[in-house]
């Protein structure tokens, strides 16, 4: 078999394999983070049809995933959507693409960062007996001091390499995965004793998506269930440090969804049975337990051993805190590399063979923005939440659409070619599309998201879309300053590629 070739930027080639891969994956999508931080919304639009969302919200992501995998296949590159919608779209597609991944790593770190200080008190109250320790994360110079102080380890362990990132992930994903499976099984044992007030009966209604109210229900819902799988694309921006990178990094996504997708279904089936989908005691449309369900539902269901899931939530927050650095740093050398942004940006440590100024870049703008929400809105993590499923739209729909312009030209070559590189991918931009426009009107309504609002405007739009705006003035001023770039002189589809791989 004859390797791709990868264009070196200095990183540390074959630093992870197989296994390696789909750990950092599952460790930055951080499913007990994801849980806690989203299903409470999630059932507020959906409602028992909980399950059907994470299905149809996990169609599309698996036919975004088959496209990644082919542009992988052809042109492993660290740049991701960045490089492959700039050799498939220009220069200035390709710069958009990457600033979507770029602001959407930079809005869930923030979020990362938040639930981990929750968690953090919460946790110290529980070990101590002494609960108000769990009301200092709604001091907001005590929150902000605390998510500035994980930010910052999270920030020092990915600058010092793929080793120390890989020693972390492994030890907190075991950890994780066990304590939710020890949360599921606890959950259906009290079902089965009759012992969960407040719970429904088992229903294959749940997963009918025709039973969901309203389109505007539906797509909020499913903006919102994408969320939940966000960050198995983390396997291809490694791919330069992965062993096999034309092939390894497309399997580890591949893998790395079907195994959330499982977990997850197993997670809203327990938790509809034991808590239903009441506003009242532990009901999941309880607004004091859909802004965090488990910490809201550890103690009824785990008994003395709740603190374990305060512990692996706050593990997997803080882990994936520092795995999701990987991305949005990662990207900036590539765009540092291909001249679209100062050339400081593809500087790599000698020491660590790492992106050091734009891992410390990314860090530094996250805390800056999640300093700043926490000011101007009570609910942040709703509020980011809501708009990160924007931009995961965003550039996830831009980097579909690349696959089936980029093999424009072989695309009937064969059934491989129809189904993997023009109809999947396609399917997969076009419902992004779909969710990202529907997502956009209803979220200009001040009453979507937390409810919170700015001169009239929801909080969720002014995030979200102003955000991609931002990134457009950006690719302006950057295209006065590096014009090479974006003449299309830098990187192009017949760019060559410079180191075989082994």
């Amino acid at each position: 078999m004859t390797d791709v070739k990868v264009e070196s930027k200095g990183l540390s080639a074959g630093s992870l394999g197989l296994v390696g891969s789909v750990v950092l994956g599952i460790s930055t999508i951080a499913p007990a983070y994801a849980l806690t931080a989203s299903l409470g919304p999630t059932v507020q639009e959906v409602g028992e049809h909980l399950p059907a969302i994470l299905i149809v919200g996990f169609i599309p992501m698996l036919l975004v995933a088959l496209g990644y995998r082919e542009l992988n296949n052809a042109e492993p590159d660290s740049g991701t959507s960045f490089t492959w919608a700039s050799k498939a779209f220009g220069p200035y597609v390709g710069w958009m693409g990457g600033w979507g991944l770029i602001a959407s790593t930079i809005i869930v770190l923030s979020n990362l960062a938040g639930v981990a200080v929750d968690f953090f008190y919460l946790f110290l109250a529980q070990v101590t007996g002494n609960d108000s320790l769990a009301d200092l994360t709604a001091n907001k110079p005590v929150n902000i001091a605390t998510c500035l102080a994980f930010m910052a380890l999270a920030c020092w362990l990915t600058y010092r390499g793929m080793q120390e990132t890989k020693k972390v992930q492994y030890t907190m994903l075991a950890f994780q995965l066990v304590v939710l499976a020890w949360f599921v099984i606890e959950a259906f044992a009290l079902v089965a004793k009759g012992s969960a007030a407040g719970g429904i009966s088992f229903s294959l209604s749940w997963f009918d998506p025709f039973g969901i109210e309203s389109f505007s229900a539906f797509t909020a819902g499913l903006s919102l269930s994408i969320f939940l799988y966000w960050g198995w694309d983390v396997c291809l921006t490694v791919n330069e440090e992965t062993s096999g990178s034309a092939k390894t990094p497309g399997r580890a996504a591949m893998i790395t969804v079907f195994v959330i997708v499982t977990l997850y279904l197993f997670v809203a089936v327990a938790l509809l049975m034991f808590a239903g989908t009441g506003d009242t005691g532990n009901g999941l449309k309880n607004p004091d337990t859909s802004d965090n369900v488990f910490a809201a539902l550890a103690s009824p269901v785990m008994g003395p051993f709740a603190i374990l899931l305060s512990l692996a939530v706050l593990g997997s927050s803080a882990s994936s805190l520092q795995a999701t650095f990987l991305s949005p740093a990662r990207t900036l050398l590539a765009m540092g590399h291909y001249k679209a942004i100062p050339g400081r940006f593809a500087s790599i440590t000698p020491r660590f063979s790492t992106p050091g100024f734009a891992t410390v870049v990314a860090a530094v703008v996250s805390a800056g923005f999640y300093a700043l929400m926490r000011v101007i809105s009570d609910n942040v993590l709703t509020d980011t939440i809501a708009a990160l499923g924007l931009m995961i739209c965003f550039y996830y729909g831009i980097t579909a659409f690349a696959c089936v312009w980029y093999f424009r030209s072989e695309l009937f070559a064969g059934p491989r070619n129809v189904f993997f590189k023009f109809l999947f991918p396609l399917l997969g931009g076009i419902g992004m599309a779909v969710v990202f426009v529907q997502t956009s009107v209803d979220a200009w309504d001040p009453d979507f998201g937390s409810g919170s609002s700015l001169f009239g405007i929801g909080t969720v739009f002014l995030i979200g879309v102003g955000i991609i705006v931002l990134g457009a003035v950006l690719m302006v001023a950057f295209s006065l300053k590096h014009p090479a770039f974006f003449r299309g002189e830098v990187l192009t589809k017949s760019t060559p590629s410079l180191i075989v791989e082994n």
